[in-house]
């Protein structure tokens, strides 16, 4: 877990990940990011379980306590047309404990076409699974409207709203899709693209955090 010192008086960041190489691409956090507070990135382990377990015990730290969570990584894309490399911005996360609505949205996506100008991003349901999804169940949660598939991030933002009420989102990046299936992340093209994506959207992350921190209206 890479943290950030905390300065007095602004609200932390959670980031979390469940794999080493999305680890590697998102611990420069915040690292003379301009990042508006303390930021934190949670290496969780795959699945659900771990991501629940980690992010629990994360925010019982009480530096973490009232932190904002994005859920981050790479994901399946599940929609045609998708490409490695696209992005994939949550507007509400999907598990067996119901539906999660994500904060700032429009923000997000605002920002991510700023800071990784060319990519297409995707906004609607990311759906979560305790398993990698291939072929027919591929189109089978598809067809429930969904547009991307992982395996952490509806735990995460579920966790992190029983920890107490809190800002949440789930930013994705797609590794693989319905017509380009990876067999092993990393030694493909897209698996490639889609890591130098994941390097480039913490602009975006600092930039909807900052908006959190803004006088309301």
């Amino acid at each position: 877990m890479d943290e950030t010192p905390a300065t007095p008086g602004t609200a932390p960041l959670l980031i979390a990940c469940a794999l080493g190489i999305e680890h590697l691409a998102l611990r420069g956090a915040g690292r003379g990011s301009g990042a508006p507070g303390p930021v934190t990135v949670l290496r969780t382990g795959m699945g659900p379980k771990h991501a629940q377990r980690a992010v629990a015990e994360a925010l019982g730290d009480g530096r973490a306590l009232d932190a904002a969570v994005i859920a981050s990584g790479f994901c399946a894309g599940l929609a045609p047309g998708m490409h490695p490399g696209d992005l994939v911005v949550a507007d509400e996360t999907r598990g067996p404990w119901g539906t999660t609505r994500c904060t700032g949205t429009e923000v997000l996506v605002a920002a991510l076409v700023r800071a990784v100008p060319g990519r297409t991003v995707h906004t609607g349901p990311l759906t979560g699974s305790a398993h990698v999804v291939r072929g027919q169940e591929r189109a089978e949660l598809a067809a429930t409207g969904a547009i991307a598939v992982d395996m952490e991030s509806a735990a995460t933002l579920h966790t992190a709203l029983s920890a107490g009420p809190r800002p949440v989102a789930a930013v994705r990046v797609v590794v693989d899709a319905p017509e380009h299936e990876l067999v092993r992340i990393g030694t493909v093209r897209g698996g490639i693209s889609a890591f130098r994506v994941l390097r480039a959207v913490l602009p975006a992350f600092h930039e909807w955090h900052r908006s959190l921190l803004l006088p309301r209206r």
